[in-house]
């Protein structure tokens, strides 16, 4: 099955109390038969309740066109999703913002749940709102908690389901720091790239900017 999710702007904007930011993501979708739709979803560091906001947009200009919105929670080990009334943003290939009754009655409901799943799975950006939202925990070298080194290895560990980040030094398990992944992307967003990784499996670079490779 052919598609594309693209990825489009990332708008970052510090709280008002400038304790957290405000992160909001957009992008397009392109189904296999030219369907289309538009997407945003954010979060917010520091916020309560801890959840995160969608919106996807189909049929612009069409009398069956809408804007969906919802609220994006943890549920058990993973993610859920529930429609909302509230709009969170405009995307353009929307029509007019629904409610979440409005939306529950939509015959194209089934689409848009289908259109978040894969944006979900392949914008580089949700796989960082996820992590946020679970709390993802990573052990970090002392080196690179301090930041006096890059992140050269990423690794997401088979047993325990534990995040490495490693940078030149060798990992000491006696000095390591427990912190959460989110927080590291917030400082370096060339992770965004390997935030993916399924258990078992790494990814290595030779120095900041380079790119990821392996992912062995």
């Amino acid at each position: 099955m052919d598609f594309q999710v693209l990825e489009g702007a990332l708008v970052e904007v510090p709280t008002t109390d400038v304790t957290g930011m405000d992160r909001r993501a957009f992008g397009e979708f392109v189904g296999p038969r030219g369907e289309l739709a538009s997407y945003a979803f954010g979060w917010t560091t520091g916020s309560d309740p801890h959840v995160a906001r969608l919106s996807i947009g189909i049929g612009a200009g069409n009398p069956g066109g809408g804007r969906f919105h919802a609220i994006v929670f943890v549920n058990e080990d993973g993610h859920a999703f529930s429609l909302t009334d509230e709009p969170f943003e405009r995307v353009p290939q929307g029509g007019p913002d629904l409610t979440a009754d409005q939306a529950r009655a939509h015959e194209d409901l089934p689409f848009v749940w289908w259109v978040t799943d894969h944006v979900m799975q392949h914008d580089r950006r949700a796989w960082w709102m996820r992590h946020w939202l679970l709390e993802t925990t990573c052990i970090q070298t002392l080196e690179v908690f301090d930041h006096r080194e890059p992140i050269l290895l990423v690794s997401h560990e088979a047993d325990d389901g534990m995040w490495q980040l490693i940078g030149a030094s060798d990992a000491n398990s006696s000095t390591g720091k427990i912190g959460h992944l989110h927080h590291a992307v917030d400082e370096d967003q060339s992770l965004i790239d390997v935030l993916d990784l399924p258990p078992g499996r790494s990814a290595v670079r030779a120095a900041l900017g380079k790119p990821w490779t392996g992912r062995h």
